[in-house]
C-alpha cells in the first residue's frame, strides 16, 4: 500500500536525498538542470510516493520550459528508491502526472531519456527540438498531451520565465 501525494516544502530535502542516491554526483551539471534554476516547479505534478511506514518509496517533478513561443512541461527527475525498483512506481508516477497535466490543460511534455522506458507511455524523439549542450538528441523526447500539439513546434528548449 502507497500513499500518493503532492510534493510539499517539508519533502523537498529527502526528496533530493533520493535523487542524490539514484543519480550521479554530476546530475545537477545537466542542461536540464540550467533549465530549472530559479524556475518554480509545477507544484500539482510534482508527486511523493510513500509506503505505509511513510518512508519515501518515488519521486517525480516537472517544470515548466519554453521552445520558442509555446509552452512545454519538462518531465523529471524521477527516481525510485533502489529497493523498490521493479514494482511499478515509476510507471505509475508517470502515468499518474501525465493524467493531471492533461486534466490541468497543458498540452506536450518532453524530457531527457531513454526511448525504450519512456516509449511505452508514447514519448517518442522530438525532431527539431534541441536540449541546451551537452545533450543526446536521441534522448530528447515528447508526448503529446493533445492530439498534433507537437505539430511546428521546434527550437531550442529554454527557460520559462
Amino acid at each position: 500500500m502507497y500513499k500518493l501525494e503532492e510534493e510539499t516544502e517539508a519533502d523537498w530535502w529527502e526528496v533530493e536525498a533520493l535523487y542524490d542516491l539514484c543519480f550521479a554526483p554530476g546530475r545537477t551539471a545537466l542542461s536540464s538542470y540550467r533549465l530549472r534554476d530559479g524556475v518554480p516547479t509545477v507544484a500539482p505534478l510534482c508527486l511523493t510516493l510513500r509506503d505505509a511506514d511513510g518512508t519515501l518509496a518515488a519521486v517525480i517533478r516537472y517544470w515548466p520550459a519554453l521552445i520558442g513561443e509555446a509552452d512545454v512541461l519538462l518531465l523529471g527527475p524521477i527516481a525510485v528508491h533502489p529497493t523498490r525498483q521493479g514494482e511499478g512506481l515509476g510507471a505509475l508516477l508517470i502515468h499518474e502526472s501525465l493524467a493531471e497535466a492533461r486534466r490541468l490543460g497543458w498540452e506536450r511534455v518532453m524530457l531527457v531519456g531513454d526511448a525504450p522506458y519512456y516509449g511505452r507511455f508514447g514519448f517518442r524523439r522530438l525532431e527539431g527540438v534541441v536540449m541546451p549542450p551537452p545533450t543526446n538528441p536521441d534522448r530528447v523526447l515528447g508526448l503529446a498531451l493533445k492530439g498534433g500539439t507537437w505539430d511546428g513546434v521546434t527550437g531550442l528548449v529554454g527557460r520559462a520565465t
